[in-house]
Formats: C-alpha cells, sequence, structure tokens
C-alpha cells in the first residue's frame, strides 16, 4: 500500500493485487477529498487502459477530452482512453480499480474498441453485469478500507477466474508495448508474428486502439510521466527518444491531453501530482499504461 497526497482534503491510497490478479488488474486505489468547502478539486487524467470506479458518494463529475462535465453514476468502468479526462471531485470518497488489457479479455466478451473514450454505467449496461455484485462490495458509509480492499479482491478472483482466448498473444502485446524501444508498427507485427490487417484488428478488439495510436499513447506517457514526477523539468528534458524534436512532442500533448505543455504545466494537479509518485512507489510505474505484465508478477512475489 501507498498513500500520496498533494493537499490537505486529499487521501489517495494505492493497493497492488495479489500475484494471482497481477495480470489482470494494475492497483487497486481509493481517493477520498475531505474539507475543500464548495469547491471541487480539479485535475486532467492522462490517457489510460480501462478502470473501474465505485462512487459510492456520487461526488465526482468528469468530460472525456473537450466534452461537458457530467455526473457520474455510483459505478462506473471507463474503457481505454486516448484522450485526457477532466474531473471534479466533491467531498467524498471512491474506489478505482485499473485493468489491464488481459483482464477486459476474462472481464467481457465486448470489443475493447466498442468503449475507447467512453464512459459506460455497470448498473444499467447488459455487458458489465457481471461487475454489479463486485460494485456492491463498497457500502454507502463504509470506512474501513483493509475490508472492502479485501472484499474487492475476492470478487476480483471469481471474475477472473475463467480464461480467455488467444491470452499468451495478448501478454505478448502487453510486453512489446511497454519496451520503450518498440518504435514502429512493422516492429510490433514481427514481435507478435501478425501481419498488419490482422494485427489492427487483434488491436482494436483487445486494446481499444490501432497499434499506431498505441505505440504514440505510450511514447508520450512516457515523457508525460517524467514531468509528474519531476515537475520542475523543463519538457525538452523529459521527451521519449523516439520524439524528433520538441514541437513533434507538443503535437502529440495537444491529440492526447487536448492542450499545450505549457497550459497544462500551468494548471494545478493536486490529484495526478500525488498519484505519480505514489503509484511509482507502490507498483513501480508512475502512469498505468506503463505497467509491465512480468514486472506486475515480480513485484508481487515477494509479498506473496
Amino acid at each position: 500500500m501507498s498513500k500520496g497526497g498533494a493537499l490537505d482534503a486529499i487521501s489517495l491510497r494505492f493497493f497492488l493485487p495479489p500475484p494471482g490478479l497481477s495480470p489482470y488488474v494494475t492497483t487497486l486505489y481509493h481517493l477520498e477529498v475531505s474539507g475543500c468547502g464548495q469547491e471541487p478539486v480539479e485535475d486532467w487524467l492522462h490517457p489510460e487502459w480501462a478502470n473501474l470506479r465505485i462512487i459510492p458518494d456520487r461526488n465526482v463529475e468528469a468530460a472525456l477530452g473537450g466534452g461537458p462535465l457530467e455526473r457520474m453514476p455510483r459505478a462506473l468502468l471507463t474503457g481505454p482512453t486516448s484522450v485526457t479526462t477532466r474531473f471534479r471531485a466533491a467531498n467524498g470518497r471512491s474506489w478505482g480499480i485499473g485493468l489491464m488489457p488481459l483482464g477486459w479479455v476474462r472481464l467481457t466478451s465486448a470489443p475493447a474498441s466498442d468503449y475507447a473514450d467512453r464512459h459506460a454505467d455497470v448498473d444499467t449496461d447488459p455487458a458489465l453485469s457481471r461487475l454489479r455484485a463486485l460494485c456492491d462490495c463498497i457500502p454507502e458509509q463504509g470506512r474501513d478500507l483493509v475490508a472492502e480492499r479485501d472484499a474487492l479482491l475476492r470478487h476480483l478472483a471469481g471474475i477472473f477466474a475463467e480464461p480467455a482466448a488467444h491470452e499468451a498473444k495478448i501478454l505478448r502485446c502487453e510486453q512489446a508495448l511497454v519496451d520503450p524501444h518498440m518504435h514502429s508498427v512493422a516492429e510490433l507485427a514481427g514481435a507478435l508474428g501478425m501481419g498488419m490487417r490482422t494485427m489492427e484488428r487483434f488491436c482494436g478488439r483487445v486494446f481499444g486502439f490501432s497499434p499506431q495510436l498505441l505505440l504514440r499513447r505510450q511514447r508520450f506517457i512516457r515523457s508525460l510521466a517524467k514531468f509528474m514526477l519531476d515537475p520542475s523539468l523543463k519538457w525538452i528534458d523529459t521527451l521519449d527518444t523516439h520524439y524528433h524534436d520538441q514541437a513533434h512532442f507538443v503535437r502529440d500533448f495537444k491529440r492526447f491531453m487536448t492542450m499545450s505543455p505549457s497550459e497544462y504545466a500551468r494548471l494545478p494537479h493536486p490529484i495526478l501530482a500525488a498519484a505519480a509518485p505514489a503509484r511509482m512507489a507502490v507498483a513501480g510505474e508512475a502512469m498505468q499504461v506503463l505497467h509491465s505484465p512480468a514486472a506486475q508478477v515480480k513485484a508481487n512475489g515477494p509479498k506473496a
């Protein structure tokens, strides 16, 4: 477990899953906002894999990309994203569960592309019915984090018990995507032993996006993670080695975050500034899409 908080009003805790769940879940995390008065805290979340969020206090508003803020439901699944999520959190609490792509395919038969860059209400979406009992683990008035965490883990173990098709191939693709030396779609296809069209279909169904966009997102997140861990850095010092120059990075930044790097740096980041080092401390990576399946198992092993 690791705790982070940039403001006294924010309590953020990360928990690693046990080894048996680490191929499917990156972390469990609990966010509580208290004492922020009439003004909610606001931040901009970077692109991620899918996340389940349980919000018993209904205290969160969010919008993908440049859309209008909307009140989020009690139980929310956000598919894999390629744009920022702007969100506001008033006093209240929520649980989150980060899902690896392999976790997605064990969770539902629905293509990840059907949920890419959108929110889904778990209580009304028929493809997410298996998650409803899991979300019921979190009572409206509960405060025993360890008991709630353990209840979530027990239910997750049941949900992920049944294997899905092509799991070895999915794990190879996950590992290739987090490899900082993986530069091109052709290299990715070679690593997976797939033709281009087959890989396009495979990546859309399992990962939500085209191979080209996935690789582009990875290099961007590697750069952003360096900044979030050390905001004193200049952007030029954070650039991934696959960027040709700073202008190349700025184009990606605007694509993924809908604003320029300088605009982002000027904004307050009360939650994400706490999340990056706290996640790094407990899981070894500052951001969810940088989690390696092999590293997840290695990190969990000694704790078993």
